[in-house]
């Protein structure tokens, strides 16, 4: 990794944790299910769906996926943490929580990221 690629990386990546940190920073409950994680999945999803789109439009170049998708998207979203409370709801026996908490996470994420592309689609082709 070059200099300036490793500056795109690291100014993506700070800006996404840190408005992870500021989403997630006070626990969001409904139910014990972690809204606050289902949030920046989401959020980090339709974000990346919607480079995905200006990126091969405009034929960017891999910088900028250094900057956006895994920087910015990679920093913002949250496997580990997903992993943890759905581990957590499993060992505190809220089995429907849990659930709801994978259907979501992953169903929500994908129809977000869809979503995005779709959105940036229609405004990149008129």
């Amino acid at each position: 990794m070059k200099g300036l690629e490793f500056i795109f990386l690291a100014v993506g990546s700070v800006i996404g944790a840190f408005l992870r940190y500021k989403i997630t920073e006070s626990p969001l409950l409904f139910n014990a299910l972690p809204l606050n994680v289902l949030i920046v999945n989401i959020i980090g999803a339709f974000i990346l769906g919607m480079f995905v789109i200006v990126s091969e439009q405009w034929n960017l170049d891999g910088r900028y996926s250094l900057l956006a998708a895994i920087g910015f998207c990679g920093s913002l979203t949250t496997m580990s943490s997903f992993a943890l409370d759905s581990s957590n709801l499993l060992d505190n026996h809220h089995y429907g929580t849990l659930a709801i908490n994978l259907v979501a996470n992953t169903g929500l994420s994908i129809g977000a990221l869809i979503g995005g592309k779709s959105l940036m689609s229609a405004i990149v082709n008129g």
